[in-house]
This record gives structure tokens, sequence and C-alpha cells, in this order.
């Protein structure tokens, strides 16, 4: 077996290879944070795509080291293919899942298989990496495992850091993997290489190389292409012509446009992929939100939270009588769009501009801890809890924060979804804001874009808050007292169900939304 020479030759040698397993378990990271973030922003429930990346990914780890075992006779041509493989597989692992999501609906098997292909081949790259350090200079077992797993886990640290700070927000999903499908051809196939050169045959070296070049070419191809494959498979999730689209650091948001047959336009924003509101109906939805918790009671001080498209804020700004309406989103795109996009904000009113209104871009539950004031009237206009980060903002936790933020007298109202469609969610949301000391009345409307829509009026104590207009307020385009005696009436089909409360140690909101709406 060729050894390295002795001296400081064997030493840079072992250094290299030492870079190589660095930079190779950095790129591996990034491949599993991508599966897990992608899985996030397309189907939500991230606790679960965590969890299926992650274990299948561990688990075909294991396989890829045992099935390594008979290729450490020539490690050097084996880890070269090893990593090219990895490079193409995890480079281009995001633009397939997204295009099974897009076009095929098969995203979930394409996940598992995809995870086990790329954690198989992490996995055969640790028995290959302990052999070469061993033809370099053979120490004693122990110490060549401590050298190995120290670099290793000093580079998933890196990719783990990379992959939020620097890959997603410069080059996005799709471009991030590839990327580091690149880095890792580079680190894992040209640097072994390289330093075993003379342990590879002349034809074989040829034969790796172009292999490498290969590889490199087809992820710099698909790079090139990559924005117009993300234009194609974005469209394809939706009915309408997309007018707007951006990826901030917090979700995905898109405006479609279309315009119907009467000549009227139907402007939609999705936020990673749910409909927030239709231009054509969204009057039913927002009028319904607002104006019960804003009747019977002080309403000089008004707190939103979430609404950053302004709509249910318009709705606020009706009353003279509210001195103050503060806004708070978690994403400042979001206001930023609701301010400047033409449409949006003739839809809103221009409410931004209104001197009454003050917004705010923070995360509405560590917002609401460092708060010292009340407010009279607190909306809760959230997106639906499909995964831990948005159940939180439904969990009794957050919503005795909301009671410790209200005003002597004050109210609270929360969409809290559809009772038809996912009843178990909806009386979770209800009997959480009980459990938090509210008296609740839910109530529920025909939102057409939706179907039918709930939402729950709270107030602190064991008084339930009637559901009434205010005489003062100029007619509403849809909500009237004929509509709100029936929104009070459930039918049977709809009534309350046997459910747990939601915590943050224990969301089951998670559970609910996800199971009912893939039933639905």
């Amino acid at each position: 077996m060729e050894q390295a020479p002795p001296g400081p030759a064997w030493r840079f040698a072992r250094s290299l290879v030492l870079a190589a397993v660095f930079v190779c378990a950095a790129c591996g990271l990034v491949y599993e944070l991508a599966l897990v973030a992608l899985g996030s922003y397309l189907v939500g429930n991230s606790v679960t795509q965590a969890s299926v990346v992650l274990s299948v990914m561990v688990f075909a780890m294991g396989v890829g080291s045992l099935a390594a075992k008979p290729l450490q006779t020539r490690p050097v041509v084996a880890f070269a293919v090893v990593e090219g493989l990895l490079a193409l597989a995890g480079g281009l692992s995001v633009l397939v899942l997204y295009a099974a999501f897009s076009w095929l609906d098969l995203y979930q098997p394409v996940l598992v298989v995809v995870a086990f292909v790329v954690g198989a081949l992490i996995g055969a790259e640790i028995p290959l990496l302990m052999t070469l350090l061993q033809r370099i200079r053979r120490q004693d077992a122990g110490s060549a495992v401590a050298d190995l797993f120290a670099a290793d886990y000093v580079g998933a640290l890196i990719g783990g850091l990379a992959f939020p700070f620097l890959l997603l927000p410069q080059f996005g999903h799709i471009k991030g993997a590839l990327v580091v499908g690149g880095v890792n051809a580079v680190a894992g196939v040209a640097v072994v290489l390289w330093l075993f050169r003379r342990q590879v045959r002349r034809g074989a070296r040829t034969a790796l190389w172009a292999g490498m070049g290969g590889v490199l070419a087809v992820l710099a191809g698909t790079y090139a292409l990559a924005d117009g494959f993300e234009v194609s498979a974005r469209q394809a999730l939706y009915r309408d012509p997309i007018a707007y689209a951006v990826r901030t650091p917090y979700q995905e948001i898109v405006l479609t446009r279309q315009v119907a047959l009467t000549g009227r336009a139907d402007l939609r924003l999705f936020l990673n992929g749910d409909l927030q509101f239709s231009s054509v109906d969204e009057y039913r939805y927002h009028e319904s939100l607002a104006h019960p918790a804003l009747a019977g009671g002080p309403r000089g001080n008004v707190l939103i939270l979430g609404g950053g498209d302004g709509l249910a804020l318009r709705e606020v700004l009706r009353y003279r009588d509210v001195a103050t309406a503060t806004l708070v989103e978690l994403d400042p795109e979001m206001i930023r769009l609701a301010r400047t996009h033409p449409e949006i904000s003739a839809l809103n009113g221009r409410a931004f501009d209104d001197p009454r209104v003050r917004t705010v871009a923070a995360d509405a539950f560590g917002w609401l801890r460092g708060l010292d004031r009340t407010y009279d009237t607190v909306i809760v206009d959230m997106p639906d809890p499909d995964d831990v980060a948005t159940a939180k903002l439904y969990s009794v936790e957050f919503y005795g924060l909301v009671k410790r933020a209200l005003a002597p007298g004050g109210r609270m109202v929360v969409q809290a979804g559809s009772p038809y469609f996912a009843p178990k969610s909806y009386w979770s949301i209800a009997k959480t804001i009980g459990a938090a000391g509210f008296a609740t009345t839910p109530y529920h409307v025909d939102v057409p874009s939706f179907g039918d829509w709930g939402y729950v009026l709270a107030a602190p104590g064991d008084r339930p808050p009637p559901l009434a207009l205010d005489p003062s307020i100029p007619a509403l385009r849809y909500l009237d007292a004929d509509v709100l005696r029936a929104a009070a009436v459930f039918g049977r089909d709809l009534r309350h169900r046997d459910v747990a409360v939601n915590t943050l140690a224990h969301p089951r909101l998670v559970e609910y939304e996800n199971e009912e709406w893939r039933d639905a």
C-alpha cells in the first residue's frame, strides 16, 4: 500500500483530506436543510417534514456505510465516484422535488427517494475517508476517528449556519443547492484525485476528471436555466397567471390576476401557496372579522396582529373614534407590498397612509411579550396553523399575552379557519381561547373563495360578547344584522367537537389542521 512520504508532506496531505471532510460535511448538511425547508414551504408542517427527511437520511447513511465496505479496496476511485454522484443528487434534489410537487403531485414519495439516495451517498463517505486517511499515515483507530469526526462536525456547523444566512438569501432554494453541489464536486473529487493521483491508473484518472467535469457542466447548465424553471414550476401551482412573486426570508409571496368575462379583475394573494384573499369577495371576510369586535365597546386604540395586506386595517379606519391602529406583521416585505402595489393599495384604501396607523415588523408572540401598554380591541388575522411556527400563535400562551394587552372592557377576535373543512382545528382554537380566560362567541360566514369560514369573538371573563354591529357605521357591503344572526347558528355537521387545547408544549393544531385539510 503506497503511503505519503514522511515529514511535512504527509501532514499537508492529511490536512487536505480533513479539509475535504469539512467541506463535504457542510454540503451534506445543506442538502438535508434544503429538503426540510422546501417541504415546509410547499406543504407546511415543518415538524413532519423534518422528521421524514432526517429519519430517512440517517437510516440511509447507515445503509450507505455498509454498502461502502466492499469499496474500501479501491477507496480513491470509489470516493471520487460517490462524491460526483452526491454532488449531482444533492445539487439537483431541490429542483427535482419542486418539479414533482408542481407537475406530478408526487412530492412525498419523491422526497423519500431523494432523501434516501442523498443519505446513502453521505453515509458511504466516512468509511472511504477513513481508509484514505490511513493510506496517508497509519494511526490508531481512536485518533483517526477523532480527527475525522471533528472535521465532519465542524463542517456541519458551518453548513448549518451558511444555509439560512448566506445561501437562501443570496441564491434561493434551487440555485443554492446547485452551488453547493458544485462545491461538493470540487472538494470531494478534485482534491482527492489530485492528492492520490499516483494510486489511480491514467485511464481511470482521466475518466474521473471527465466525470467531474460532466457533473459541473450539468450543475452549471441547470443553474443557468433555474430562473426559467422556477417561473414555470411556480405558475403550474396556480390557476391564474402570476402577476408578482417574491421569496422573502419568511415566506413566498405570490399575486395572481385573472380577468373574468365580466371584465372584473380577480387579484389573489398567496403566502407559501395558501390563499389569503381574493379581491372579488375579500370584503366578506374582512367585514366579518373586524366589525363585530369593534361594535359595542371601546375602540380608541386598536391592535391588528397579522393582516399585512391592510384589508382588516381598512375596516378599522372606518370608525372615526379610532385614535390609533397598530399593525404587527412579521414580514416587512408584505407591508411594503401593501403600501406600494397599485392594486393592493387601492383595495385597502391606502390605509397605511392614514396618520393614525403605526406598523411594526416583528413576530407577534415576541412583540407581545415585551408590550407595556394596552389596547381596546385586538384583531388576530394570522395564517392557518399548519406548522409549529404558526400554531404557537393559536396557543393558550399566546392568548394569555393578548389578554394581558387588552384594556378593561376590551375584546379580541380571531380568524379560526373553516368549521366545515377543519372542524377539529376550529373548535380547538375556540376551546384554547376559553382556556386562556376568555368567554367566547363562535360565528361563521360564507366567503366563496374559502367556503364556510369561522371566527371567534372573545372577551375576558365569563360573559360571552354579543354579536352586533355599531349603528353609527355606514352600511357594509355584506355584513348586516341578519347575516350576524345566521352566523351564530351552527348546523349539526358543524357543531362543537371534542378536541384538545393547543399549547406550546403540545401543538395539537398542527395535527388537526393537516389531517383535516388533507382529508378534505
